[in-house]
């Protein structure tokens, strides 16, 4: 089923330029629902929203965004780096694997409870400190990510750099569009977990949050055996 989903956007990127768009829109998307390394972003911006006291929907909304650019910004910057290097595009090794599963462990068992961590460093509003966890929990995650984000890029980069030369707009464009695609579940993701968090404390049912909290933990520390073991 993957298989026949992934040919038909392939092919869906070669046609028209509405075509292609949204078919670069669908590629983001699938990215992280079919990939076991993306799809741990959302437990992991779930929990961390989920530690976020009194934030509100936009507050999420922003948090969420700015996790998901934190994560498209390292792919990136990993990719320049490999590629400058002549190795394979965002393999870093077992390093890289290794480093991202360390952040991994830590955040999973605080949010299971097991490891105390202070996010409240910063003197400003619960979103202003937020926001350097969130892109930094992003730059991190994005690291670790490595092939297997080029492996789903690989068919729309080698159209976006076929295009380059000739349709510029064409080329930033697509990307643009799976960025939003990509982005865009991310974010869906951390503002309901939002919703699901204010409902929770509504009427004194806070154990709904807690146990939220403890499976996006279980969830984030399975992704982090999972990059060690892939």
């Amino acid at each position: 089923m993957l298989e026949q989903i992934l040919t038909s956007l392939s092919n869906g990127l070669s046609q028209s330029l509405g075509w292609a768009l949204l078919a670069a829109f669908a590629w983001g998307v699938v990215s992280i629902v079919f990939s076991p390394c993306h799809l741990a972003s959302v437990p992991l911006i779930v929990g961390f929203i989920s530690t976020q006291e009194d934030a509100s929907t936009k507050c999420a909304f922003r948090l969420s965004l700015l996790f998901a650019l934190g994560v498209l910004a390292s792919i990136a910057l990993i990719g320049v780096i490999t590629w400058s290097l002549g190795r394979l595009l965002g393999d870093l090794g077992s390093v890289g694997n290794v480093a991202v599963a360390v952040v991994f462990f830590v955040f999973g068992f605080y949010l299971m409870g097991l490891l105390p961590l202070n996010w409240n460093v910063f003197p400003k509003s619960t979103s202003r400190r937020g926001a350097p966890a969130a892109v930094g929990l992003g730059l991190a995650f994005g690291v670790g990510l490595g092939p297997c984000s080029f492996a789903f890029l690989a068919p729309l980069l080698m159209i976006v750099f076929g295009s380059a030369t000739t349709d510029y707009l064409l080329a930033i464009g697509l990307l643009a569009a799976f960025a939003a695609g990509h982005c865009g579940v991310i974010v869906a993701a951390g503002t309901a977990a939002q919703k699901v968090q204010s409902w929770a404390s509504w009427g004194d049912r806070s154990g709904v949050t807690i146990w939220v909290r403890r499976v996006s933990g279980a969830l984030v520390v399975l992704a982090g055996v999972y990059l060690l073991v892939r």
